[in-house]
């Protein structure tokens, strides 16, 4: 006999913490790594994410352990980053235990079954949304762990911490926690930079690292499905010096023919003549998502030919990995 009402859909959220200070470049490709897996990701910048796996287990077949074990493999062998990964059945469950996967990583799941009793134990600053402060106030009251916590009404535990404070703590020490996964946006904007290990003077290796940067932005913003505005380059020079400047693309793109044509009109509109440079960065700026670009017909057969190639050059990219293929002048050290 059923009750008529639906049965209530538990989540499978994975928490992934990064190590500190990870550049926000290396982050970003931390976070198109987790879209692989799985297409609801909410990034929590600067150096962590959330992702909800009930989908993506039915498509990839497999238990979320090995999601979890997946995604450290392919962030460490592809961008020499190892994370701390918490699975469980709510946020909470799934925050706390990635805090408890000592760095440098490693994977905890925790079954919807096993949460109560896995929560206990822990110490109660140790459940996600507990601050140091309200953990003293509690322990002042004997509630030194998350069963004890658990334990004590929720009436109780929203006079010792305040209204909306103490029912937060008391729905997560007994595992309730209805808040989903919220898809987010990447930042407006994708970095490039390059940081020279000597002062550069040279204008074909300054143009060969700008067209090497050019072909790194490019392939973000497309694994991203993004399109760019505007194309913002920066100069770092010896001393200090800095140079910026930014120019809007006449349509949104992605394409490497179209940044290049605008990095290249940007670094001629430095004028540089013997400026020693220590670095160069370059931005898109201004991004909208590619499928909002409106696609024209072109009459430019060569332009055509181009962005075929382009996108046989990213699936080349996508199973030997992105530095395998590229223009010519960008390997120009190698000779």
């Amino acid at each position: 006999m059923t009750s008529g009402h639906p049965a209530r859909v538990v989540s499978t959220v994975m928490h992934v913490r990064c190590p500190d200070r990870l550049g926000e470049e290396t982050y970003r490709q931390v976070l198109e790594q987790l879209a692989e897996l799985s297409p609801v990701v909410q990034a929590l910048p600067p150096t962590a994410a959330l992702v909800e796996l009930r989908g993506a287990l039915r498509y990839h077949g497999t238990d979320p352990r090995h999601l979890g074990e997946v995604l450290r493999v392919r962030t460490l062998s592809r961008l020499g980053v190892d994370v701390r990964v918490g699975i469980g059945p709510s946020i909470t469950v799934a925050t706390t235990a990635s805090a408890q996967v000592p760095p440098p990583g490693g994977v905890l799941a925790v079954t919807p079954e096993e949460a109560a009793s896995w929560l206990g134990p822990l110490p109660v600053e140790a459940l996600h949304g507990i601050g140091p402060r309200q953990a003293a106030v509690l322990r002042e009251y004997g509630i030194h762990n998350v069963g004890l916590l658990a334990a004590v009404s929720p009436a109780t535990v929203q006079r010792l911490l305040g209204g909306r404070a103490g029912r937060i703590a008391a729905d997560r020490a007994r595992g309730i926690d209805p808040r989903p996964v919220v898809p987010r946006a990447l930042p407006a904007a994708a970095a490039v930079s390059r940081a020279f290990d000597r002062h550069v003077l040279d204008g074909a290796d300054v143009r060969a690292t700008l067209l090497e940067l050019v072909v790194q932005l490019g392939l973000l913003l497309r694994r991203r499905g993004q399109a760019a505005r505007a194309v913002t380059l920066a100069l770092r020079f010896a001393g200090g010096g800095r140079w910026e400047k930014t120019r809007r693309l006449a349509e949104p793109s992605a394409h490497d023919d179209d940044l290049r044509q605008l990095a290249y009109r940007l670094m001629d509109a430095a004028g540089l003549q013997r400026g020693r440079l220590t670095g160069l960065a370059l931005k898109g700026e201004d991004l909208v998502d590619a499928e909002q670009v409106a696609t024209q017909i072109s009459l430019d057969d060569a332009r055509e030919a181009r962005l075929v190639a382009e996108g046989a050059v990213d699936r080349v990219r996508e199973k030997f990995g992105a530095a395998v293929i590229g223009p010519a002048a960008v390997f120009r050290h190698a000779s």
